[in-house]
């Protein structure tokens, strides 16, 4: 391995220590190397930055081990912040692995060192502070908002063990008349022929008498302080829901005109633009090229070839958040009337089935993605057209030559 730096630091990062290997020497002489071990305590990292300060060393790598890389990434961020020429490298550990059998972590730390110094690490994308932020408030929404749903189905599965069937006759029990009914149950027990037509709002009014029969029980002292406490646990996820989806409108600010862009594709909510901005910023250079950001998404399948086989092709492994608000975003879009991409899902999916349709429109998206945040350009329904009636024109084609060889007549539409 030919060397490219002069001094160069690797770090073997545990929970709670660290392994430093500092290299400095001529690029034709054998480096001198210096290993220390630090605490990840607040006071061992500020002596870990002082040292690769003091040793003016602008080239620092480390594996991407769990969360343990993010304060140590954090503090030496912020003390070449403003610094030119500084390299933080966090790489996926896959891809430097030592040779098993002579591996501690001494060992470790210096052969993280010398793949830096000869410039075989590959850098994993770490977007800036701001949008790391952004991303901490979106990935806890997402969190949260599966908490709730877990909760949703333990309301509706203690409501069916009391014998309440109101999911048979309403589409959502959480909506207003759901949720009325549910909370005048918590409080009361039982509900009356008149005080359930009450609790009733819009086209629930028209199914009032099979919604009676399904509420025609009593709840016992127990079965009420019980449905209670759900409901007040399932009140205050909303209400946290709510105060984080303040949070993120307000880290969302910075980023108003990328995201006012992503939502003019048809079906991309705001939500989902913040999303899809919190995990891959507004700087798409980062990425060469759009294939390569969908790479990174793991939303394209593995290169695995041998002998001229093709092994494997299954997904890569990628972002898994940013891959499931794709998936969600693509079931949005396959719901738009009169679009050009629901056209394309449905062709495909008559082809490859439903998931393989999903999966490639949540790729069309991202690339789609890609080039309107790198030209700045809005989605334009009308440039598809031209796609499209080249499509028609193809099949049209085909359906010619299909009946050409079977002698059959063509009459023009």
């Amino acid at each position: 391995m030919r060397d490219l730096l002069e001094v160069c630091c690797g770090l073997d990062i545990h929970k709670e220590m660290i392994v430093a290997c500092l290299l400095k020497g001529g690029l034709d002489t054998e480096p001198d190397a210096t290993v220390r071990e630090y605490s990840t305590l607040i006071s061992g990292l500020e002596q870990l930055k002082n040292w690769i300060v003091e040793s003016d060393c602008k080239h620092i790598a480390m594996e991407s081990t769990g969360v343990y890389w993010f304060p140590i990434y954090n503090v030496l961020e912020s003390a070449f912040e403003g610094v030119g020429d500084v390299q933080i490298i966090v790489t996926n550990p896959r891809h430097m692995k030592n040779v098993p059998g002579k591996k501690t972590d001494i060992k470790d730390a210096r052969w993280i060192a010398g793949l830096l110094r000869a410039g075989l690490l590959e850098s994993s994308y770490i977007p800036p502070r701001k949008i790391r932020e952004l991303r901490d408030w979106t990935r806890y929404r997402k969190t949260i908002v599966q908490e709730m749903t877990g909760h949703k189905n333990r309301i509706e599965k203690f409501l069916q063990q009391c014998g309440f069937k109101l999911s048979s006759v309403l589409s959502d029990i959480f909506g207003a008349s759901g949720m009325a009914l549910v909370r005048h149950l918590s409080q009361t027990g039982s509900i009356s022929a008149e005080e359930a037509k009450m609790l009733l709002k819009g086209t629930a009014k028209s199914k009032s008498e099979a919604i009676l029969q399904a509420i025609n029980g009593k709840l016992s002292p127990h079965e009420q302080s019980f449905l209670s406490m759900l409901l007040e646990i399932y009140d205050h996820s909303l209400c946290e829901i709510a105060k984080i989806e303040a949070q993120i409108d307000h880290c969302a600010e910075k980023f108003d005109s990328a995201v006012s862009l992503l939502e003019t594709i048809p079906g991309v909510q705001r939500i989902g633009a913040i999303t899809v901005i919190s995990e891959i910023g507004t700087d798409v250079s980062m990425f060469p090229s759009a294939g390569n950001l969908c790479s990174w998404a793991g939303m394209c399948p593995v290169d695995n070839e041998s002998a001229g086989k093709r092994k494997s092709t299954r997904l890569a492994q990628g972002n898994i958040h940013l891959k499931n608000v794709l998936c969600q975003t693509a079931w949005a879009v396959t719901r738009c009337k009169n679009t050009y991409l629901r056209e394309w899902f449905w062709r495909l999916q008559s082809r490859r089935g439903m998931k393989k349709a999903v999966i490639a429109l949540g790729r069309k998206l991202l690339v789609i993605i890609w080039n309107m945040l790198l030209t700045g350009e809005i989605y334009n329904e009308a440039r598809y057209t031209e796609t499209k009636l080249r499509i028609e024109e193809h099949q049209k084609q085909r359906l010619a030559t299909q009946a050409k060889r079977l002698g059959l007549m063509v009459v023009p539409a």
